[in-house]
C-alpha cells in the first residue's frame, strides 16, 4: 500500500483505535484485507506500537498526580543524553521523556499517587542520577486537552442577548 494511504490509517487510528479494518477501508478507498495487512506491517514494523484511550482519570481518580520535569543534564562522551533518557524512560513513574531543544535537556513527565511521591522520586531517584545537574518540576493543575482530546467541551452561556 502507498505511504499517504498508510500515513491516512495511522491518522484515523490515532484518532480512534477503535476503528476496524472495514471502516478504515472505507474511509481511505481500499479493500478491507489490504487495510488489515498494512496494520500488522505497521505493528510488525514498529510504527503502531500500541492503542490506547484517553482517559479524564480526576472524573473517577482524584488521587494522581502529573508533573513535567525539566531536566538539565551533562552529557557523557559517546553516548551524549542517549543513555540517561532511556535509564529515566525506565522507571515505572514516567509516563513520556523528550529531549528538549533551549535551557533544559530533557522533559520527563511523572504520575503518581500523591506530591510528595514526585518529591521522593525527584530527590531520591531522578536527582541522585549521575549526569542529572539540576531539576524543576512543574505539576499539571488541570488538563483541557491531552492527545487531541478536549476535556470539558464548551459551557453554555444561558444569558440573553444584549441588543441596542
Amino acid at each position: 500500500m502507498e505511504m499517504e494511504k498508510r500515513k491516512e490509517i495511522l491518522q484515523l487510528l490515532q484518532n480512534d483505535a477503535r476503528l476496524t479494518a472495514e471502516q478504515l477501508a472505507a474511509m481511505v478507498g481500499e479493500d478491507a484485507e489490504a487495510v488489515a495487512q498494512a496494520v500488522r506491517e505497521m505493528e510488525q514494523e514498529g510504527i503502531l506500537l500500541r492503542y490506547t484511550a484517553v482517559v479524564d482519570w480526576e472524573k473517577i481518580d482524584t488521587d494522581t498526580v502529573t508533573a513535567i520535569i525539566d531536566v538539565k543534564t551533562t552529557p557523557r562522551r559517546d553516548v551524549g543524553f542517549d543513555q540517561l533518557a532511556q535509564h529515566i524512560a525506565r522507571f515505572p513513574e514516567v509516563r513520556a521523556c523528550y529531549l528538549m531543544s533551549g535551557a533544559d535537556d530533557l522533559s520527563v513527565v511523572v504520575q503518581a499517587g500523591s506530591l510528595r511521591d514526585v518529591a521522593n522520586f525527584v530527590s531520591r531517584r531522578l536527582s541522585t542520577l549521575e549526569g542529572v545537574a539540576s531539576t524543576t518540576t512543574h505539576f499539571i493543575l488541570k488538563r483541557y486537552k491531552h492527545d487531541g482530546v478536549l476535556f470539558e467541551g464548551p459551557e453554555n452561556d444561558d444569558r440573553l442577548a444584549v441588543t441596542p
